[in-house]
Formats: structure tokens, sequence, C-alpha cells
């Protein structure tokens, strides 16, 4: 089954996908010589749906659903919604276009379509993978990911996994997640949380719709054990605020590279993107991966 979605102008596809490591993370899968990106969308508990990704046209993505004839138009449209959320199809970034249009750096950002960050299908997955991103290298995020959907997720396709529910990892001991997952002292704030969302003594899907101003809604994210100023920040920017910055020593490196400095604070860092204002986070991050937009697969 192909069906088309409708793009939003100064619309990227493969400049969103590409806008930071999620994609090469399971359960997303890139094939790179046909430059098609396969996700997955789980109309319903067990019922997961492989969906591939390519562009049609600037203003249309192409949708295909391999194996399939047909879907259910409530299948159909779980799909359309999910697609969309993962690529923020529906979110308005006019005032951040004009924005970038004052400062000269960033007039390559409108008209390269850039600025869109890809995110995962549930805020679950995106909090566990932001988790599994400290203190490591990126080469140990993937292997932890990896663990958690083979191990724990749902296979749908020979040696294919889904990303696995919060009550498959409450499900888990600590132990297990540690030795299995290899997820050493994330596992407990992992295991934690999953147990909060079974439980439901949190809610953490509601904050992509949230009302709370971002200070508020920073500091009920950063009340997740394992969630510090840094992953929270980018948290923040997965939900559509970008009013923190998300520094680690990778961010750290790249501005000293680009800014041809030697050694800087933080807080330098801070008061350097501080004229940006609500969008400082997003401006923050395009400048520190600007060379990625020079390649079609920066990685």
């Amino acid at each position: 089954m192909i069906f088309a979605i409708d793009a939003p102008r100064n619309f990227s596809l493969w400049y969103t996908i590409y806008s930071h490591g999620w994609c090469s993370l399971k359960p997303f899968n890139i094939d790179k010589e046909t430059a098609v990106l396969t996700m997955v969308v789980q109309p319903s508990p067990g019922n997961i749906i492989p969906v591939q990704l390519s562009e049609l046209n600037r203003k249309q993505i192409r949708v295909q659903i391999p194996g399939k004839k047909s879907v259910s138009s409530h299948e159909k449209k779980t799909i359309e919604s999910t697609v969309k959320t993962c690529l923020r199809l529906t979110e308005d970034y006019s005032t951040f276009y004009a924005e970038g249009k004052q400062y000269k750096q960033f007039h390559w950002v409108r008209k390269w379509g850039a600025g869109r960050l890809l995110r995962a299908p549930s805020v679950f997955e995106d909090v566990v993978k932001m988790i599994c991103t400290t203190n490591c290298s990126w080469g140990l995020t993937t292997s932890m990911v990896n663990n958690f959907c083979a191990k724990l997720g749902t296979e749908y396709d020979e040696g294919k996994y889904s990303f696995p529910t919060p009550e498959a990892i409450a499900g888990c001991t600590e132990k297990y997640i540690r030795k299995e997952i290899r997820a050493g002292y994330r596992s407990p704030y992992i295991l934690e949380l999953s147990k909060r969302i079974v439980a439901n003594d949190i809610d953490i899907e509601s904050w992509r719709s949230s009302t709370l101003p971002s200070g508020e809604l920073f500091d009920e994210v950063r009340s997740v054990k394992g969630l510090g100023p840094y992953a929270a920040g980018n948290i923040l920017k997965l939900l559509g605020r970008y009013d923190y910055l998300g520094i680690d020593s990778w961010c750290r490196k790249q501005f000293r590279d680009i800014h041809k400095k030697k050694k800087v604070s933080d807080k330098f860092i801070e008061r350097y993107y501080q004229p940006f204002g609500k969008w400082k986070g997003l401006f923050f991050w395009l400048e520190l991966t600007k060379d990625w937009y020079d390649k079609k697969f920066p990685f």
C-alpha cells in the first residue's frame, strides 16, 4: 500500500531525518541505497506495522506499507498521525525562520528546510533513548537501544523488533536490565520510570501537549530520575520547546572548534545564544551540526 502525506513549506525529509542521531537507533532503520527510512507504527497493542518513508517531492512524503495491499481506516489514520508526529509536520516554524533571517550565519536554515528534529512515536521512547545517551559513547548508546528492542520489544519481522513498552520493561528486574541490556547505572532510572508509568503515577505522553511554561515543564521533566539538565534540555527540544541548550561534552567541543576557542564555560555558551530567545536551543544545535547538511547521509 502506498499513499502520500503533504509536507509544509520549507520542509526537507532528509534534513529532518538526519537532524540528530535518532535515525540510527532502532527501531528506525535507514536504507541508504534506496534513501528510505523505516519506522514502526502500533495502531493497537500487538499490531505493529512497518512503514517506509521516502521523498516523493518537496511537497509530499511517500508512505509505503510493505507486504500489505490495504489497511483499515483506523490503521491509516494512526500511521498518518504518527508520521506527522515524528517528522514534526504540524508544527509552525514561521517565527523561527523569521528570527533566522536576522542573522547572516543562519540564512541557510530556511533555504535548506532545516530545523525540525526527528522524534520517536512516543515520549517514553524518546526519554529512554535520551537516558541511554548520558555519560557514554554513541556506540554504547546504540548497543543499549539495540538490546532493549531485541530482548524486550516485539518481533514483527524476522530479526526486527519494536521498541519495548513500559509494561515490558517494568516486568524486569534491575539485575536483568544491567546484565542483558548493559544499561549500567541507568538501569534503576529506566526501571523506575517504567513502573511509574504502568502504575499511572506519571503521564509523560502528555508532555507533548502540555501548556505549562517551558520553565515549569523543564522542572517536571527534571523530576524524572536520570534526567539531568543535559537530558531534560534535549527532551524539551523534542517536545517543541527550545528554551534550553542541553550541553554535553560533544557540544562543548563543537562550539570551541567552530568559534576557535581553547576553552569556554557552559555559562559563556549560554550567554552567546541568549539573544535567540525561545529558539536558542534550536539555533545552538543547528550551528553545531551545520556541516552535516553538506551530505545526504552525514553518518
